[in-house]
């Protein structure tokens, strides 16, 4: 009576185990792309955000001033927006970029709405922020209505 091994079973025990690790190491790389994934998206919502807030503050610090910079702008047409400032807004280049990931744009539309018999003027934004990588091409959109809050 032989004991031990046959070559055979050391085989299929090796395969086994090599199946294992495989899977294993798949796993932990798929848990850290999506731990990546979820952290660039909390990133870019926070920064799509804070460009929401600060062109939310600018219009409460003057109307009049929110409204001549967003007229000097051209319509619907996307511009940089990574720093928080009216001079900086323009086409985005190739090193316009947020922590050296991220871009983020900002369009402006005005349009005419009638409110409680009211005829204002609204000013739409869309403040996209945008990030690459392995698994493509990733957006966050916030879309916001601004109008003069003291009219009534």
């Amino acid at each position: 009576m032989n004991k031990g091994q046959s070559l055979f079973e050391l085989l299929i025990a090796i395969g086994i185990s090599a199946l294992i690790i495989v899977v294993l190491v798949s796993l932990v790389s798929s848990a850290l792309q999506n731990a990546a994934f979820a952290k660039n998206q909390t990133l870019a919502g926070r920064y799509a955000q804070e460009a929401t807030e600060w062109l939310r503050g600018q219009r409460d610090v003057s109307t009049n001033a929110f409204r001549a910079n967003v007229a000097s702008r051209p319509y619907e047409i996307p511009r940089c927006f990574n720093t928080l400032n009216w001079v900086s807004i323009g086409p985005c280049g190739e090193g316009d970029t947020i922590d050296g990931q991220f871009t983020r744009q900002i369009s402006f539309k005005t349009v005419n709405a009638e409110v409680d018999g009211v005829t204002k003027d609204i000013i739409q934004t869309d403040v996209v922020v945008s990030w690459t990588d392995s698994k493509g091409l990733h957006q966050i959109t916030n879309a916001t209505d601004f109008s003069d809050w003291r009219q009534r």
